[in-house]
């Protein structure tokens, strides 16, 4: 016969057993195997819940981010190409010019009336350039001129004097590519600009004319050629520029001392032909 006064062990799952003495109830047997039993359960349900999460979440989250991307059009997209700026800003800090200063001289021109009221002669200043690439950059000049006036009325009353025209340009100034063509083209550097201009007129004439000022507003337009020397640190430029202004009096006829209205009105334009002489900074 069993000995009573041992306990006794009774099995409750694989591997689990509850040890109970000889006088407990079969209830408190059946509440201590349902609490293992339990507790085996959830075990098991954490175990695959963990490995479910470990395994096939990421996967399926990569998986989805894969496919948005190949199928968004936009999902590549940059506003910006960084490498092509950078190799732009690489090129111009290289072989671009920040900063350009030159002296000018040349010969000045006019067309319609004037050119029969105010004499052909030669006209000097300065340009100065900032280049904001290696193509387009915004150009300042300042150019003066003195030039001959004679008129003769209808009276035979006859007026000499003299014109000084000075120009204060801005303009917007955009270089040609000619890196595909030939060497010797290639150094060449061609150009076209536009801008406006303030036009600043005092005449100094005989009789009673006398001394005026007047200024108004202008535009140009034009282009020109520089050829780089003394390796590419300075440069010769030939340039040409139309300029169209119109004063208030060219909308009216002038009188002579004695009141003789003259024959024309002082209507037209100005064109100088520049050769420069500058500097690259």
């Amino acid at each position: 016969m069993p000995n009573a006064g041992v306990s006794k062990r009774v099995s409750c799952g694989r591997g689990r057993g509850l040890a109970l003495h000889p006088g407990a109830t079969s209830r408190i047997l059946g509440r201590g195997c349902l609490i293992i039993l339990w507790e085996l359960h959830l075990r098991r349900v954490l175990l695959v819940l963990m490995v479910y999460f470990s395994v096939f979440i990421p996967h399926h989250a990569r998986a989805q981010s894969d496919g948005d991307d190949a199928y968004d059009p936009f999902a590549d997209y940059s506003e910006f190409d960084e490498s092509t700026d950078e190799e732009a800003d690489i090129n111009f800090f290289r072989h671009g010019r920040f900063f350009t200063i030159g002296a000018a001289v040349g010969y000045r021109g006019f067309t319609d009336k004037l050119s029969s009221l105010f004499s052909s002669g030669p006209t000097y200043g300065i340009f100065m350039s900032y280049f904001f690439d290696l193509r387009l950059a915004i150009q300042f000049g300042f150019l003066t001129g003195d030039h001959a006036f004679n008129y003769t009325f209808p009276d035979a009353e006859n007026f000499t004097g003299n014109v000084n025209m000075t120009f204060l340009n801005f303009d917007l100034k955009y270089y040609l590519n000619t890196q595909n063509l030939t060497r010797g083209v290639a150094d060449l550097n061609p150009y076209f600009f536009g801008g406006i201009a303030q036009v600043y007129r005092t005449k100094t004439l005989s009789g009673d004319l006398g001394e005026s000022k007047d200024n108004t507003l202008g535009l140009n337009v034009g282009g020109g050629i520089e050829i780089p020397i003394s390796r590419k640190k300075s440069y010769f430029a030939l340039q040409g520029t139309y300029r169209y202004f119109h004063f208030k009096d060219a909308s009216y006829h002038f009188y002579s001392s004695t009141g003789v209205m003259s024959d024309i009105r002082p209507t037209g334009e100005s064109y100088d032909f520049l050769a420069i002489l500058g500097m690259n900074f």
